[in-house]
């Protein structure tokens, strides 16, 4: 059944179609996560992937639970989107050799999925609200929450130092080049303050 697929009838069937799209791609990313943190060579990264895991295992727990209030039994549409995020997180990892530059990618792909599943349960707990099925707005939010944790804490991972060192770079340089444009700038301020300085001195001697 495609999104827009003739089975889609009314809004309840639409937020069902997406609950079902989801709760695919949850199990899919528990299927798939244990290859990542197999390929990844930062620590960091491969406890928070080892982590992500863990929560993903348990909100595909808390989608069920949101199946059954709603009176529904769970079950998954394919979802050609998160498939094909998944295959490109697989190929991309199979290619590249140099291992900070995988965990750059890893990062790369495990992000793209978590922005996939935010824009999702963002969605998901709208419709929720508005077809008043506030019952399940909560394990909703409580997925979303994890999700938006987890993005945040991979973009810190990235800005943190593995893009840096994917990149070749030392992690001195950059502060380096602060450290020398701030002395810089304190020195043409001071010298500045001096000459007016000076200058005030000679006007008051003119009196």
């Amino acid at each position: 059944m495609g999104l827009f697929s003739k089975d889609i009838k009314s809004m309840d069937d639409l937020f069902l179609h997406t609950l079902q799209d989801v709760y695919y791609a949850e199990n899919q990313i528990v299927k798939a996560l244990p290859k990542l943190i197999d390929k990844a060579t930062n620590r960091e990264l491969s406890a928070g992937l080892r982590n992500h895991l863990r929560e993903t295992e348990i909100q595909v727990t808390r989608l069920e639970q949101v199946f059954e209030k709603l009176g529904q039994t769970p079950k998954g549409v394919d979802c050609p989107a998160i498939d094909g995020l998944i295959k490109e997180a697989d190929e991309v990892a199979g290619e590249v050799d140099d291992k900070k530059v995988l965990d750059a990618a890893i990062i790369g792909s495990a992000q793209a999925v978590e922005h996939y599943e935010i824009s999702r349960y963002g969605t998901l707990i709208a419709w929720a609200e508005e077809l008043g099925h506030g019952n399940v707005v909560s394990l909703l939010k409580a997925n979303l929450k994890e999700e938006k944790a987890a993005d945040k804490k991979l973009n810190g991972l990235a800005e943190g130092g593995v893009n840096r060192r994917a990149t070749g770079r030392t992690a001195s340089r950059a502060p380096a080049r602060r450290a020398a444009a701030t002395s810089a700038t304190v020195k043409r301020k001071t010298g500045l303050a001096k000459r007016r300085a000076a200058g005030g001195k000679k006007k008051t001697s003119r009196r």
